[in-house]
């Protein structure tokens, strides 16, 4: 081969390269680009929006997805509402919560079932704190002030008579910090949820539980019947206006959901990311096998759960209890009920 042959040669090379990266590219370009905040990513409750990720399942099924970690379900909220995020990863009763505030918000796919949410007592003060009413006058830690965890705390004081003024709370998040200020003592008391729980009673083993929604059954002890938990959720103009990327999302979380069913725990674990996982993999493998009950088959809402949703917030938010909340207005199967059909799901 002469030079002359030899140089065309690696010149048509460095060309169909280029051409092919500029085609990859623009095919990446097509896909629409969604910002999704989601609060607490490494909470198990959240871990079907995180492995959708993982798996590449936002991409294969035609949305671009910028993943925005927050603090907690509030700063979630506040970021969507702000404009520097499109959707929200958690948990639909912030639907419910700012329906009479005139935000209407709507969730298009439910992937738990239930809230996973754990009241639980400060290892150096569970001697002190043994009922919900010797809260009174202690500080409670919520992964975020306005967060859903919040909420679940005030939802439980209520229902034992106590006042929630008397009961202040601290953002602690919902991981290693939580765990950390639990130890510590920076608070006699908080709302978290799994892996965290399971790693601070690993820790504890007299760990005092107040109220647990960690299983179907401690949850309709709790709430009366199921009460729906983490949700993909935006503004009803977002949603009108992007159905094409929610239906995207909602194929990614679907589709999920149904590698959940069909992997073992130790091969969901694998797939996340190791930061999240954390160095005692027994633990956080615990944890999981204990929580994958909690994750939705189908990704429907049960319209009786979110009715569960208006009737615990109307019981202890007098606001509320006045609105008339168009109820079917905070959330929509239509997405849903497609991704399952596509996916060859039964929806009953």
């Amino acid at each position: 081969m002469t030079r002359r042959s030899s140089n065309a040669t690696w010149l048509a090379l460095a060309l169909l390269a280029a051409v092919t990266l500029a085609a990859a590219g623009a095919r990446a370009a097509d896909k629409p680009h969604v910002r999704l905040a989601i609060g607490g990513a490494n909470c198990l409750c959240y871990l079907p929006t995180v492995l959708a990720h993982e798996l590449g399942l936002y991409e294969k099924n035609g949305v671009e997805v910028e993943m925005i970690a927050l603090k907690g379900g509030s700063e979630a909220l506040t970021a969507v509402l702000g404009g520097s995020a499109d959707v929200v990863s958690g948990y639909y009763d912030h639907t419910v919560e700012l329906a009479p505030k005139g935000k209407l918000l709507e969730a298009f796919v439910i992937y738990d079932r239930f809230p996973g949410m754990v009241l639980v007592v400060s290892p150096k003060f569970t001697p002190a704190i043994k009922t919900l009413a010797e809260l009174a006058g202690h500080s409670v830690g919520v992964s975020a002030p306005g967060s859903s965890t919040d909420f679940f705390l005030k939802y439980a004081l209520h229902e034992d008579g106590i006042d929630a003024a008397k009961v202040p709370v601290l953002g602690i998040g919902l991981g290693a910090t939580a765990i950390a200020a639990m130890e510590q003592g920076q608070v006699q008391a908080a709302v978290m949820l799994d892996p965290a729980v399971t790693q601070l009673k690993a820790r504890n083993q007299d760990l005092r539980i107040l109220v647990d929604t960690r299983t179907a059954a401690d949850t309709r002890k709790v709430f009366g019947g199921d009460y729906p938990g983490g949700a993909l959720y935006a503004p009803q103009a977002w949603v009108k206006a992007h159905a094409a990327e929610a239906q995207g999302l909602t194929d990614a979380v679907v589709e999920t959901l149904k590698w959940i069913r069909e992997h073992k725990p130790a091969e969901i674990m694998a797939k996340m990311p190791p930061d999240y996982v954390g160095k005692d993999t027994e633990l956080y493998l615990a944890a999981l096998t204990n929580t994958i009950p909690m994750y939705s088959e189908n990704g429907l809402m049960d319209p009786k759960g979110a009715q569960a949703v208006l009737d615990v917030f109307s019981g202890s938010d007098p606001e509320i209890a006045k609105a008339k909340i168009d109820l079917a207005g905070t959330y929509t199967n239509a997405f849903a009920e497609k991704a399952a059909a596509k996916f060859g799901i039964p929806t009953h």
